[in-house]
């Protein structure tokens, strides 16, 4: 898990980037604007899907291990948009205390167990950093007020992802292949698909060239890997069916 950040600085983000999302979902033009980036979503439906999330995980971390997890809040959000940005605002607090509490070391459920990312508060608050960044990102291109991500951050983002999204042990069901993401600030990673399951790999002086390429700054790699961009944003080498093939697994464990 190279690139990984502390966890004070991790829940650090937490909060910058939470207000970093308050302060886009204020700057839109109301609750019903749609989001681009997502769907057949609302700013309303972002901010009520991030701020459900700050909860159940604070749920989660606070439970310690455990075989499952716990119930989601389906308790009624605040439809105005001051009284929603409080509700987002005690949220995102409740996380922020559970991980306070908890510290680094301690285990919880966590979907990504299997994987590489490891399963206790510090696996959450990276994840949730991450969720924060692409959701204020998705906030900001509904306000039509895109800033930059920080670079060390997205550089992180994109390494969580491999640890953690692409990170399984369910077999890959094409031909054995490796991916090359390489970031123009000069971080490079390498994800390796065969029958074992994808897993991030050492780049090494002495590795064979990689089956497909994607090279981009870390902000649009890491929009890349969340969806957000396409192929036809970054520069592509090798085979980009394996992008492909990639983008649609939905694999099974």
């Amino acid at each position: 898990m190279t690139d990984s950040l502390e966890y004070s600085a991790l829940l650090r983000l937490i909060d910058e980037r939470s207000a970093a999302f308050r302060s886009a979902v204020a700057a839109g033009s109301g609750l019903d604007a749609p989001v681009p980036s997502c769907p057949e979503w609302t700013l309303f439906d972002l901010v009520r899907h991030l701020g459900t999330g700050q909860r159940w995980w604070a749920a989660i971390v606070a439970a310690g291990p455990a075989e499952t997890a716990p119930a989601k809040d389906v308790a009624e959000v605040p439809r105005e948009l001051e009284a929603l940005l409080a509700w987002y605002a005690e949220s995102n607090e409740l996380l922020m205390s559970a991980l306070r509490e908890a510290g680094p070391e301690r285990e919880c459920w966590t979907w990504w167990g299997a994987g590489v990312s490891p399963a206790n508060a510090w696996g959450v608050a990276r994840r949730r950093v991450h969720e924060l960044l692409v959701h204020t990102y998705d906030a900001q291109l509904a306000a039509a007020a895109v800033l930059p991500m920080p670079a060390d951050v997205a550089i992180d983002g994109v390494a969580e992802f491999l640890d953690t999204c692409n990170s399984t042990p369910a077999a890959w069901p094409h031909e054995a292949a490796t991916v090359h993401y390489h970031a123009t600030e000069g971080r490079s990673w390498l994800l390796a698909l065969d029958g074992t399951g994808a897993w991030p790999a050492p780049l090494t002086d002495d590795a064979a060239p990689a089956s497909a390429s994607a090279t981009g700054t870390a902000e649009e790699l890491l929009l890349f890997v969340w969806g957000r961009l396409t192929l036809s944003d970054l520069k592509i080498e090798g085979d980009q069916r394996v992008f492909e093939q990639l983008i649609a697994w939905e694999p099974e464990e």
